[in-house]
């Protein structure tokens, strides 16, 4: 779909704006956007709204064909909610929603969007989300389907309207959604595929052609290198299998040469049975999406490389699948990590923190000026957030909460909100091992807790936060596929660090 923004002045006006599809507001209490006042010139809107057609709330939408005096072949009523004053985000987003859909089934080829933006949002936030909005409603699952699901009719070419001071900061805000949605869908595809496809190798080759296509540098480590390294933790999850382990580095190296770079840790179980600890077989077929942290920072590196980001990110992710095996870990076997400290392995499906230890051990040569990891780490964190909110965790002090602040912010800008749960020393207790430095579980009580507190001892060198996303990462059910998250929260925070 192609984006553009378009501006009004005295010769071109709402009236005279030739589409085949015009895309305006009106409200609950019988109120009409300012767009849609200047085409009800005989009174059409109102009668609508009057007579019940389209009742004005948050995501209704109603169709009218050659209203009197709009160039417009249709004008797209949709509902924003109770009045202009009160416009929520859940409402504009229903809205925009809602037109995507029409639009998706017309057989108009363009359409021009001129809603309202809600009261405390700005241009950015207002483009970013229809842009978004209308990815997902055209994005297919149907990369493994022998027919594809394209689409037959639906508008091609999308214009946003916005006032004539306001067209460069807009163009600049379409060009960094375009970014994003793409960066997205990179994520989504990543998830979507199965893990006979989607293999360690594979996302190991997805790298390097960003590497290549936005001219960034990038390592893919074997495990003849990881076993010099002495990622001890990470080769044991992989034991198990007979896909070849790797470790990706990615580097985007926007900023200026000397600046300390952000990096991104993420966790890439391509397939996660459990190993040894193997799981039940209901919905094992999700655990593909084990490798949810692994493809949010890719999308992220192929976003913020499309928008050519004045900032340095390192990308760094270990991936491998967990498999059982005569070669497999077995609980209880001990494993020396790269940072020195030794692992009593009490289940073999906590692997994600294993992989992780080392990856996180390894980005300390980069002098980091922060570290976050993002990992579909513990069911636990479902329990505690749902699918809402993805889990934030990291020290207590000014720069590690600053570091959460920064996070919290971007997923509230974005929408790809993340909750901060606490890491206290008491919880570091239940990872006590009589024989090892540590144990990788603590037991079920606050597991996402301590799964954080495990991370968090590979942490001391530098400022750390871990993003714990097993519960938005992707979705069950009838809706069953990748959604694409953290891309946007990551995004806006880099974006956000790059000023």
């Amino acid at each position: 779909m192609d984006f553009s923004i378009k501006t009004f002045d005295a010769k071109s006006t709402v009236n005279a704006t030739k589409t085949g599809c015009l895309v305006v507001g009106v409200f609950e209490n019988k109120k009409l956007s300012a767009s849609a006042t200047a085409l009800n010139g005989k009174g059409e809107v109102t009668a609508a709204l009057k007579s019940g057609d389209i009742s004005g709330k948050a995501g209704s939408s109603l169709l009218l064909r050659s209203l009197d005096g709009a160039a417009a072949e249709r004008v797209v009523l949709v509902g924003l909610g109770a009045d202009e004053k009160t416009v929520s985000d859940k409402a504009y987003l229903q809205a925009i929603s809602a037109a995507a859909k029409v639009l998706s089934g017309l057989g108009a080829s363009d359409a021009v969007i001129d809603l309202p933006i809600p009261q405390g949002r700005d241009l950015s936030w207002a483009i970013r989300s229809k842009v978004l909005a209308f990815h997902e409603s055209v994005f297919r699952c149907d990369a493994m389907k022998s027919k594809k699901e394209s689409a037959t009719s639906g508008v091609k070419k999308v214009a946003f309207v916005v006032s004539a001071k306001e067209a460069a900061a807009a163009k600049l805000a379409l060009a960094q959604s375009i970014a994003l949605a793409n960066g997205m869908n990179l994520t989504k595809e990543l998830g979507n595929l199965p893990p006979n496809v989607c293999t360690p190798s594979y996302l190991a080759e997805t790298a390097k052609k960003i590497a290549a296509e936005f001219k960034m540098g990038v390592e893919i480590l074997d495990r003849k290198q990881l076993q010099a390294l002495k990622m001890n933790s990470f080769l044991s999850v992989t034991n198990g299998s007979d896909e070849p382990p790797k470790f990706i580095v990615l580097k985007h190296m926007g900023g200026k040469a000397k600046d300390a770079p952000t990096v991104l840790v993420g966790k890439g179980i391509t397939f996660d049975s459990g190993g040894i600890s193997l799981k039940p077989g209901a919905n094992m077929d999700e655990m593909k999406y084990d490798m949810g942290g692994a493809a949010s920072v890719l999308g992220t590196m192929r976003a913020i490389g499309e928008m050519k980001l004045k900032l340095n990110v390192v990308a760094a992710i270990p991936t491998c699948e967990n498999m059982p095996s005569g070669r497999a870990t077995r609980p209880g076997d001990i494993v020396t990590s790269m940072s020195g400290q030794t692992i009593e392995i009490l289940n073999t499906d906590a692997e994600g923190r294993l992989i992780l230890c080392d990856a996180l051990t390894y980005v300390e040569r980069f002098n980091p000026a922060a570290v976050v990891d993002v990992a579909t780490l513990t069911g636990a964190c479902v329990t505690s957030l749902g699918h809402h909110n993805s889990g934030l965790f990291t020290r207590h002090d000014a720069a590690h909460d600053k570091l959460a602040n920064e996070l919290l912010d971007a997923g509230k800008q974005t929408g790809d909100t993340a909750w901060r749960m606490p890491i206290e020393e008491a919880y570091n207790e239940q990872l006590k091992s009589n024989f090892a430095d540590m144990a990788n579980i603590g037991g079920p009580a606050g597991g996402s807790i301590t799964a954080a507190c495990f991370l968090e001892r590979y942490t001391k060198k530098y400022t750390w936060a871990h993003l714990d996303i097993a519960g938005t990462a992707w979705k069950s059910g009838s809706a069953k596929g990748s959604t694409g998250r953290p891309v946007p929260l990551l995004t806006t925070f880099l974006m956000n660090r790059a000023g």
